[in-house]
């Protein structure tokens, strides 16, 4: 294995156990010294890797993101070819997502002032689904009110059943997954 294959290899392991760490302690009990151990690494490593603990926490948050966005990418590639279908299939696949990765979601549900302005949308949506919302919504003729009304509702019912998965109210099943992808399809329907 190269230096760089290595390096980058410390890098994942410093940003997983990072992950962990968030996940634990928050942004504001967030440790690099602990966060070090857990991948195994000297306390240096992180700064070494990552300058410092605003450093860190943006590799963190650019990994998750990046995570999601090949998510994204492999749901767009195995997708109906209407506009519907893909919002639906993105919709069920960020649940999946957030369900089977919850460390990741406390980084993208994080709320904290502090972080700068250029992560402060790292729970919103993406912008490659914005604009299948919009594609969709200029396709069909939908006015901006009713855009925003099933908008919410959407994102309600994903982040609902997100929450439902993992507190155990629903059981993570492929015939769940199937009512809930029912629901939120259907609400296309709905006026």
């Amino acid at each position: 294995m190269s230096n760089d294959a290595k390096r980058q290899n410390k890098r994942e392991e410093l940003i997983l156990a990072g992950i962990s760490e968030i996940s634990r302690s928050g942004i504001a009990g967030f440790s690099m010294r602990r966060a070090a151990e857990q991948a195994g690494l000297s306390c240096a490593a992180p700064a070494r890797h990552f300058g410092g603990k605003q450093g860190f926490i943006a590799a963190i948050i650019d990994y998750v993101n990046g995570q999601w966005r090949d998510e994204q990418t492999k749901i767009l590639s195995q997708c109906g070819p209407t506009l519907r279908e893909q919002l639906v299939e993105f919709s069920l696949g960020y649940i999946k997502f957030l369900v089977e990765k919850p460390h990741f979601r406390s980084i993208l549900m994080l709320k904290d002032d502090s972080l700068d302005s250029t992560y402060q949308s790292r729970g919103k949506t993406t912008k490659l689904t914005l604009d299948l919302v919009d594609k969709y919504c200029d396709e069909v003729g939908m006015d901006e009110a009713t855009r925003l009304r099933k908008f919410y509702i959407v994102r309600s019912l994903i982040y609902g059943a997100s929450l439902m998965f993992d507190n155990g109210e629903l059981p993570y099943t492929e015939e769940v997954l199937e009512i809930v992808k029912e629901s939120i399809d259907r609400e296309f329907d709905l006026p």
